[in-house]
């Protein structure tokens, strides 16, 4: 009987085309946060040198997502398309645990940034001495206490347990219905991991705009300064709106819904109310790394020079693939001709109109190039390209607005390049 009861826990009680769109939008979710966190991540890493302190929130906001990424959108995705949890008890409070500890991290962190940001804009004297260790302890402190609520239940201060829709797990909502200390883990996880951390962003996003407007109205006097200061302002407007908004739309169904199930008849809840804070929730590894990735002139202008390299370089290696099955199809071609005459008795066609020692080149060349590193290391010299100087000025026009598509993005000055030179000070 247990066994059953278990087996039917883990079993999805939403249709099965809903799980299918459930899947769907998780594998897009998925995808877009490893590209997003990763390149995140990357720039971080070719900027290493010039990293602030505050920059490091960022960084471990990528990490965190990126952690939640490889450890939920996995599991989350195959028994959503299966229909059922397919992994056992022990994974899916390993699924649970996870899901708690990332998450709550990325919390923390998006806190702790918005007061680091408070401190350096609204009080620069205490803001200016903010060092690296002070991050990297603050940091330390967001993972400690993100731990602290993921290991409670695993001493029985709350339970995991299978998600009422059934092909996920999270904090066991039955129980903390019924049970008191598992009903006080949920209100201390509603409290403290999400009144106070929402009373702290908006307090600290909210006085650092009041300040840059009563900044703006002190420099309205100095014309030189009107125009940096009104694009000061409209990047720190657009940073503060976003992450709140972003905030406000990952957590709030899932607070809702929690406190919902520990005092309301639980069984009146549908399990569809259960399974969107969830996706909501997962939502935010995608706009967290968008965020900064598109408001940030430092991140956004690394972003732009590589990505236009790396087009560059799939554009000549197009290339390169090209060429090469151009003249790797040339003997084939004449093979085939010879066969074709030799069917139908036909003469074979002359010299100088098959230009045979043309071909045999080009077939030597095709020897040399077999290897597609040595193809690109030899590029436009191999793969039978019979006038290198004319195809290289050819290629060369091909790719030039492309190229200066990606310079204009990556290189042009503008005003939000100027505000990124003024906050890292």
């Amino acid at each position: 009987m247990g066994l059953l009861a278990e087996d039917m826990a883990f079993h999805s009680s939403i249709p099965v085309p809903l799980d299918i769109t459930v899947a769907v939008v998780y594998s897009i979710f998925g995808l877009c946060s490893l590209f997003g966190n990763s390149t995140l991540l990357y720039i971080s890493y070719k900027k290493k040198h010039l990293l602030k302190p505050a920059e490091y929130f960022i960084v471990n906001l990528a990490v965190s997502d990126l952690g939640l990424t490889l450890s939920l959108y996995p599991m989350a995705i195959t028994s959503s398309f299966y229909h059922r949890w397919l992994y056992g008890k022990t994974l899916c409070s390993l699924y649970a645990f996870c899901g708690i500890l990332f998450g709550l991290c990325s919390l923390t962190t998006l806190t702790l940034l918005s007061m680091v940001c408070f401190v350096k804009v609204c009080c620069p004297l205490y803001g200016n001495r903010f060092r690296p260790f002070h991050g990297q302890l603050l940091i330390a402190c967001a993972w400690v206490y993100a731990l602290l609520f993921a290991c409670s239940p695993l001493v029985h201060w709350g339970e995991y347990g299978p998600e009422p829709y059934g092909t996920a797990c999270c904090i066991d909502w039955r129980l903390s219905n019924k049970l008191g200390t598992a009903r006080s883990y949920t209100v201390a996880l509603f409290v403290f991991c999400y009144i106070l951390p929402c009373c702290v962003i908006v307090a600290s996003y909210t006085s650092i705009l009041v300040t840059v407007q009563a900044s703006r109205k002190t420099m309205e006097q100095h014309a030189s300064r009107q125009m940096n200061m009104s694009s000061i302002q409209t990047i720190i407007i657009k940073l503060s709106v976003a992450v709140c908004i972003g905030f406000f739309t990952a957590w709030s169904p899932y607070a809702i819904v929690s406190m919902w199930a520990a005092f309301g008849e639980i069984e009146s809840i549908p399990p569809l109310a259960f399974a969107m804070p969830a996706m909501f929730a997962k939502s935010s590894t995608i706009y967290n790394p968008m965020i900064y990735l598109m408001l940030r002139p430092n991140f956004r202008q690394i972003m732009c020079r590589d990505l236009g390299t790396l087009f560059q370089t799939c554009l000549k290696g197009c290339l390169v693939f090209k060429g090469h099955a151009k003249c790797c199809s040339k003997p084939n071609v004449m093979l085939r001709r010879r066969t074709a005459h030799r069917q139908t008795n036909q003469p074979p066609l002359s010299i100088s109109s098959t230009k045979l020692p043309t071909v045999t080149m080009r077939d030597l060349r095709c020897q040399r190039c077999m290897d597609n590193f040595e193809c690109f290391r030899h590029y436009p010299q191999m793969c039978g390209i019979a006038n290198p100087a004319a195809n290289t000025d050819s290629s060369r026009d091909q790719e030039t607005p492309v190229l200066q598509t990606f310079s204009q993005m990556c290189e042009s000055e503008s005003p939000e390049s100027q505000f990124n030179k003024d906050l890292n000070t």
